[in-house]
């Protein structure tokens, strides 16, 4: 997707340094994405995801994580846009690419950040995630 001031299109290997200096300018509550040995991990993660970038000119603006269950549903992991391009709907465009990529199945958003996805964006709440812990 492209107009005249963003473009969007999927993550590649080329794109990891850019995506992780995003994810870092975000602070500590991103720290468990690129800290140690985690960034090898989410790295992985990025390669066997679906992901959508957010381009201004050359700049990354944001980006979202995705994972396609088997035609169940496309379901939203991680989704960051920089502080300095908020408000721009990036991260619904990025969302909505995902339903237009996936017309035929449902695009679930896993995340704690209600008040956006609810109050500024108007979508419905479809349930709870929850943790599953082993008793022993």
């Amino acid at each position: 997707m492209q107009d005249n001031s963003h473009t969007i299109r999927r993550y590649t290997n080329n794109d990891e340094a850019a995506l992780f200096a995003l994810i870092k300018r975000e602070g500590e509550e991103w720290q468990e994405y690129w800290l140690g040995d985690k960034k090898a991990k989410y790295s992985k993660a990025l390669t066997s995801s679906i992901v959508y970038l957010v381009y201004e000119n050359e700049t990354l603006c944001g980006y979202a994580r995705c994972r396609d269950d088997d035609g169940y549903g496309v379901y939203v992991y991680d989704l960051l846009v920089d502080k300095a391009y908020r408000g721009k709907n990036y991260g619904q465009l990025l969302m909505e690419q995902a339903c237009h990529d996936f017309p035929d199945v449902a695009v679930y958003v896993l995340g704690d950040v209600y008040p956006y996805y609810e109050d500024k964006l108007n979508y419905e709440i479809e349930g709870k995630v929850y943790i599953v812990k082993p008793k022993s």
